[in-house]
């Protein structure tokens, strides 16, 4: 038993304990309809991503459209290229190079990814164009919204909501069609023959995309999204990122435009709270370096729009570093940037000369485990092998088997042998040496298989002739 003294603890005075909700209620953000050359940047990046998720998808390619992953066949059809389960390596590596193309730009550049080609920053921006279309810039929408609902409420309420579920919906029957011949399944689901997974997974994607980009938008950058949670592991004080200059900005507050400002002690920002109402996550840049800023510059147009009206220099918020904010040199050429770098070329290189080099034809061999050889009728040494011919080509072949690197060995059986698309054919092959051709008892040769019909696909492999220990008695 313990002898140490026991202390009597009361409880603290209900009245003093304080209830903290961890549940904070999300406020409605408002943003402001805004013009800029980064927003130009932006849309361009947003229609070229658009026009390779949406197109590519219907575009033919021979007798399918260019880009089919079909599961079942366990086939990835990438315009003329078909990689199959084999080519897993080729797809973990594009996957490293994707790991490390993001690190790399976000050590070079902070959170560029984010801003103007993640797919939910995309889809956001195209539900908000839409938002404003059917109910106007912001002051307009945020009166509407404190409005009863009646006719003209309702109507541009259902405007928006029927853009938002119509790409929604094209978003989901797109995806689908990555995995399912697009053709048929738009066919399919119009005429209700579709698989009832295709309407599954239609629907989940098309309520995913518009959950996420209609009503969640910057929460799932702030709650949901990891990268938002460890990119800042990778930032340093040369890292490019969207900052306001305190120097030049502070102390803030309004002015006429033309005033001597700088008489009364203030800087260049006139705290007109432009950056904050066009943020799509509704942060105040102002404020420094956040978390939930997804470095997509627009509090920048919307500043330098402000400081063209009052004749001011631009660049009050800008994409700078927190050296050259301190009036320090930036160093781009850094340990971390270089390390990142040198693992994506080589990544780069080692993906693109497999994928330049690759052979869609297969060459596997094993020998017989019954005998080491046979001795024949005819008094030749005879060893028996088991070929696996490959064909991971688009189209059948007919290959044709030989031999070489050792004189007077032949094949018994015949040489020619056709392979089907995707399909891996047994071959039994028989070998023989006359005993006078043997000079030692293990002898290396090659099997080669080549394609008949002018494709010049071949694929190469050692293996080994096992003779007796004195062949000289076979003379």
């Amino acid at each position: 038993m313990s002898t140490s003294p026991i202390k009597e603890v009361k409880p603290d005075d209900p009245e003093l304990i304080e209830v903290i909700d961890l549940y904070q209620k999300r406020d409605k953000i408002y943003t402001r309809a805004f013009k800029g050359i980064y927003r130009n940047f932006r849309i361009i990046g947003g229609a070229v991503l658009f026009i390779l998720y949406f197109g590519t998808v219907w575009l033919p390619w021979g007798d399918r459209q260019a880009i089919l992953f079909d599961l079942p066949a366990r086939q990835f059809h990438i315009f003329g290229i078909t990689f199959w389960p084999q080519d897993l390596m080729l797809l973990s590596a594009l996957l490293i190079i994707c790991a490390f193309g993001l690190f790399f730009i976000t050590v070079l550049a902070g959170r560029i990814w984010c801003g103007y080609t993640c797919p939910q920053s995309v889809f956001t921006w195209v539900f908000m164009w839409a938002e404003k279309i059917t109910e106007g810039d912001r002051n307009k929408r945020m009166k509407l919204d404190k409005t009863e609902m009646g006719f003209n409420k309702f109507r541009r309420k259902f405007l928006k909501h029927t853009i938002w579920l119509f790409v929604s919906l094209a978003t989901g029957i797109t995806f689908v069609g990555y995995f399912t011949p697009i053709n048929e399944l738009v066919a399919d689901l119009a005429y209700g023959a579709a698989n009832p997974w295709a309407y599954f997974w239609v629907a989940f994607f098309a309520l995913a995309t518009y959950g996420n980009a209609g009503w969640l938008r910057e929460q799932v950058c702030i709650y949901m999204c990891p990268y938002a949670r460890f990119q800042s592991v990778m930032f340093d004080e040369n890292t490019l990122i969207v900052s306001y200059d305190p120097h030049r900005g502070e102390s803030r507050g309004p002015r006429k435009r033309g005033s001597d400002y700088q008489a009364k002690g203030l800087g260049d920002c006139i705290d007109c709270q432009m950056c904050v109402q066009v943020c799509p996550t509704g942060i105040d840049i102002r404020d420094g370096l956040q978390y939930e800023c997804i470095g997509c510059a627009a509090c920048i147009d919307a500043c330098d729009n402000i400081m063209e009206k009052m004749n001011y220099p631009k660049g009050l918020i800008r994409y700078t570093t927190e050296n050259s904010l301190a009036g320090k040199a930036t160093k781009i050429l850094r340990p971390s940037l270089i390390g990142y770098l040198s693992a994506l070329l080589i990544v780069s290189g080692f993906f693109s000369y497999t994928l330049l080099t690759r052979v869609p034809v297969t060459l596997e061999i094993s020998r017989d485990r019954n005998t080491l050889y046979n001795e024949t009728s005819r008094g030749t040494i005879e060893n028996v092998y088991m070929l696996k011919i490959g064909n991971m080509d688009q189209h059948d072949h007919p290959f044709k088997i030989t031999i070489s690197g050792v004189p007077g060995m032949k094949l018994t059986e015949d040489t020619e042998v056709v392979v089907p698309t995707g399909e891996v054919k047994m071959v039994p092959v028989r070998l023989e040496l006359s005993p006078d051709k043997i000079t030692s008892r293990n002898m290396t040769f090659h099997f080669k298989v080549v394609s008949q019909d002018g494709e010049h696909l071949a694929a190469t492999q050692e293996s080994r002739f096992i003779a007796p220990t004195d062949p000289v008695r076979l003379k």
